[in-house]
C-alpha cells in the first residue's frame, strides 16, 4: 500500500475526477470537530432553532454560532429566518448518514 505525502500526490482514478475528490475532501475537512459533528448528528432528526441545539449540545451559544457558520458557509446547513430565530437544517440528508456511520464505526 502506497502512503500520499499530500493530496497533490494522489492521483485521480478515471471514474473520480480530482474535483470530485476535493468535494469529498472539503466535505470531510468541515465536519472534522466534535462539535460539528454533534450538530450534524442533532439536526438528522429535522430542523432546529440555535437554543435547542446549545442545549442538546451542551457547549455554549457563541461556540454553537461558530460551527453553525462553518457549516453554513460549506453548504452542509441551511438557515431560515422565522420571526425573531433562525431554523437551522441539513441541507443533504447523506451527511447525516455519514456522521452516523463514523460515530457507530468509532464505538466499535
Amino acid at each position: 500500500m502506497r502512503i500520499y505525502a499530500c493530496d497533490d500526490d494522489f492521483p485521480a482514478s478515471a471514474d473520480e475526477p480530482l474535483h470530485t475528490l476535493q468535494a469529498a475532501s472539503d466535505l470531510l475537512r468541515a465536519l472534522a470537530s466534535p462539535v460539528r459533528l454533534g450538530i450534524v448528528r442533532e439536526l438528522a432528526d429535522g430542523g432546529k432553532y440555535l437554543h435547542e441545539r446549545v442545549t442538546a449540545l451542551g457547549v455554549s451559544q457563541p461556540l454553537v454560532s461558530q460551527h453553525l457558520r462553518v457549516l453554513r458557509t460549506s453548504r452542509i446547513v441551511a438557515a431560515r429566518r422565522q420571526a425573531r430565530e433562525t431554523r437551522y437544517s441539513l441541507t443533504d440528508e447523506h451527511v447525516a448518514h455519514i456522521v452516523l456511520d463514523a460515530t457507530r464505526h468509532a464505538q466499535e
